[in-house]
């Protein structure tokens, strides 16, 4: 049986603007950003990219929710090409990033519709789910609220209801605790592991060690837009702590990187 996901030598480059060049101090035109990047996700697991900030990971969550395409490869999403049908892999997903930024001046309940409607859920079920989330992060008293008065954690849990208002079989969250206060982090966390129990499929990407020792399955290590590991979050450890197996393979990946 297939993988959920199959990611398919991805790579994506951008091109180094003047004042980047002149900050970074390089004469290089192009930056690859993911690298001919494969891995597989199974239904039901929560599976983390883990890597330090620059390797990768967001462009990599970027392609696989059809934001930005690739330059080459492509991803498989429950049998649905990134490339050729991203419209049906926009249906089956959720994607949620620290970037995401609500427009500050509408409600929490007005986007929450909003969201809802493009995709194309019935009134009744988009009411349905509006209540069960904003109950379950303790959104209901700030739904008429505009965004701009929210707190940052606030702001965050409906950024989560919102992305996953359609109940995406498959939800991808890029950095989910990034930035958020302890309670906060708690309960995206917390309703990761929900998620999860419910069948759902989870992809995130973390520098967080025990992040990922906490909730993932399986675990692909990610270095200058390489996959340098992959597989069971024990496996890839292989005998050490995460965190001390990262950085054998990151030195071991600095030493043999090209100059």
């Amino acid at each position: 049986m297939p993988a959920l996901i199959e990611v398919q030598k991805i790579t994506k480059a951008f091109r180094l603007s003047a004042k980047q060049k002149r900050i970074e101090h390089t004469q290089q035109t192009l930056r690859v950003a993911v690298d001919g990047l494969s891995f597989a996700v199974e239904s039901g697991e929560i599976f983390g990219l883990l890597g330090p900030n620059g390797a990768g990971k967001t462009t990599t969550l970027r392609i696989l929710s059809t934001l930005i395409k690739p330059d080459s490869g492509d991803a498989l999403v429950d049998g649905k090409s990134i490339i050729r049908e991203p419209e049906a892999v926009r249906a089956r997903i959720g994607f949620l990033t620290s970037e995401l930024k609500l427009e500050e001046f509408f409600t929490p309940d007005y986007l929450f519709d909003f969201f809802a409607s493009l995709h194309r859920l019935d009134p009744g079920t988009a009411s349905r789910r509006k209540a069960a989330l904003f109950e379950r992060f303790g959104i209901d008293e700030f739904s008429g609220t505009k965004v701009a008065n929210l707190s940052s954690g606030m702001k965050q849990k409906a950024s989560l209801a919102i992305s996953i208002a359609h109940d995406p079989n498959i939800v991808i969250f890029d950095e989910p605790t990034n930035g958020l206060d302890v309670i906060t982090a708690k309960t995206v966390t917390d309703y990761l592991e929900e998620l999860c129990a419910a069948g759902k499929t989870v992809i995130l990407s973390t520098h967080i060690f025990s992040l990922v020792e906490k909730l993932c399955h399986r675990v692909g290590i990610i270095i200058d837009g390489r996959l340098v590991a992959s597989g069971g979050v024990a496996e890839v450890s292989d005998g050490l702590s995460l965190e001390d197996r990262f950085f054998e393979l990151y030195v071991k990946h600095s030493a043999e990187a090209p100059r």
